[in-house]
């Protein structure tokens, strides 16, 4: 780590670890802020966003409808900005069981990051956001994947470091603080965390917890999950959000030079505000998508309904169209685990909702067949979908 980047305005200080080796010890959280009228302004519209997401959670009649498949886009997205790559197509599929193969490595990893999402809401109803709390996120995190050899749910006992494939420790582009330094660094960011007293709005706080927990950087790996996966879980325990429908991770991924470089340039220099700035844009932007992406589901969930009503087609037929948008991939099998039917029963059910075109089979076999509902997909699946309104209204 090059010393001379790190100037004495930065967010903390340096540490020698060795012969012309260095660390970097973040400042305890808040750092003195001067917040201008364009970033309150920005503020300002992120929590307008944020607010009216929140009342799209607040009226819709079945909420899982959307945060089922909200939490698997983040997994899959939040996970893709580490290099693991699939789709929500491949990752429903799996959680269905109809990859004869098994899931392959890259699923296992999404996969428990949504068992660490789900386990962390509802965790909170019995803990709060803490140490402990991450080291048992992290430990779901990492289970059966690689780097379940390094200390799964523990905080690291020696030095990492964050840099280039290949690199060394004096090479490297960031080195957090060192065990004993991190252990007092952690010990002051849950008394932040827990701090009754908040004199700073919701989410310029939130954005000082991610940074920070970032640059203490606890774990030997998934240090980036589990810091996106406290983003979540704080706007839910905070009272920002009733359900979690907000994620980052598209945002992130989307920008992720960015993101990297700003939060790098705090420890550097102390530039808070380039990264505040970024934070709340992060949050209007991710807002109004997600409430874009919520109103095309819920429309599209209109539509589906009157067109199978119209046909006087069977109540059973629309309840498995309703699990479709938790679930929109499926098998005969799952459908007659979802309805408790009899195959045969399960089969016509599938087979009128593919005459309906609400359902498409995959897989072109004649066993083991694969049916997706595309247009759900699409529209979770989507880059942005206040972008893409047109494709979803043209898609047959």
């Amino acid at each position: 780590m090059n010393p001379a980047k790190f100037r004495k305005e930065g967010a903390g200080k340096l540490l020698g670890i060795g012969q012309e080796q260095w660390a970097f010890l973040p400042n305890p959280l808040p750092p003195t802020l001067e917040i201008t009228w364009e970033l309150a302004e920005r503020i300002s519209d992120a929590d307008r966003n944020l607010g009216e997401l929140a009342g799209v959670a607040r009226t819709i009649p079945n909420p899982h409808l959307l945060i089922e498949p909200f939490t698997r886009r983040e997994a899959v997205l939040s996970s893709r900005i580490e290099g693991t790559q699939a789709t929500l197509t491949e990752l429903f599929s799996a959680e269905i069981g109809a990859r004869k193969e098994g899931p392959s490595e890259a699923i296992r990893e999404i996969s428990n990051y949504v068992d660490a999402l789900e386990y962390g809401l509802k965790r909170l109803k019995q803990l709060p956001v803490s140490l402990r709390l991450m080291k048992e996120l992290h430990e779901r995190l990492m289970k059966d994947v690689r780097g379940e050899s390094l200390s799964p749910g523990e905080f690291r006992r020696a030095q990492n470091f964050i840099g280039p494939p290949g690199c060394k420790l004096e090479n490297a582009t960031y080195v957090p603080p060192p065990v004993p330094h991190m252990k007092d660094a952690l010990d002051r960011f849950e008394k932040y965390l827990h701090e009754s007293r908040r004199v700073l709005p919701p989410l310029v706080r939130l954005s000082l917890i991610h940074y920070q927990f970032e640059a203490i950087h606890p774990f030997w790996d998934g240090n980036g999950r589990v810091g996106r996966l406290l983003i979540t879980l704080l706007l839910c325990s905070e009272g920002l959000l009733p359900q979690p429908l907000l994620y980052l991770s598209a945002y992130f991924e989307r920008n992720r030079k960015e993101y990297y470089r700003l939060l790098l340039d705090i420890s550097q220099t102390g530039n808070w505000m380039d990264w505040l700035r970024f934070f709340v844009n992060g949050v209007s932007e991710e807002s109004r998508d997600a409430v874009a992406r919520s109103n095309q589901l819920l429309t599209l969930r209109q539509e589906y309904r009157e067109k199978l009503q119209a046909q006087k087609l069977p109540g059973r037929t629309l309840e498995l169209m309703e699990t479709l948008f938790k679930e929109p991939v499926i098998t005969v099998a799952a459908a007659r685990d979802r309805l408790k039917v009899t195959a045969r029963a399960a089969q016509q059910n599938v087979d009128r909702l593919l005459q309906a075109g609400i359902l498409r089979e995959v897989t072109g076999r004649k066993r083991y067949r694969i049916f997706v509902a595309q247009r759900i997909i699409q529209i979770v699946e989507a880059d942005q979908a206040t972008k893409q309104i047109s494709l979803f209204r043209n898609d047959g």
